[in-house]
């Protein structure tokens, strides 16, 4: 999976170094595409990650095979 980010996300990682781009690519991977409330052309995945066992949340956009994360949080 090719990721690309926005300047949200660049700047928000900084502070979340916990979550990696494998925890990004399980997340979307292991979700159903739920549509975002506020933007109709983005997406949302929500999944546990074995691991830690905390939920993720990842909104992104998709541009063929490109996936564009917006920003990802943990929701617990």
């Amino acid at each position: 999976m090719q990721f690309e980010y926005s300047k949200h996300w660049l700047k928000k990682r900084k502070y979340r170094l916990n979550i990696t781009d494998d925890a990004l690519e399980y997340c979307i991977q292991h979700s159903s595409k739920l549509k975002d409330k506020y933007w109709e052309d983005a997406w949302n995945a929500i999944a546990r990650i074995p691991p830690s066992g905390r939920l993720l949340k990842v909104v992104y956009k998709t541009k063929g095979k490109t996936i564009k994360i917006l920003t990802a949080y943990w929701l617990d």
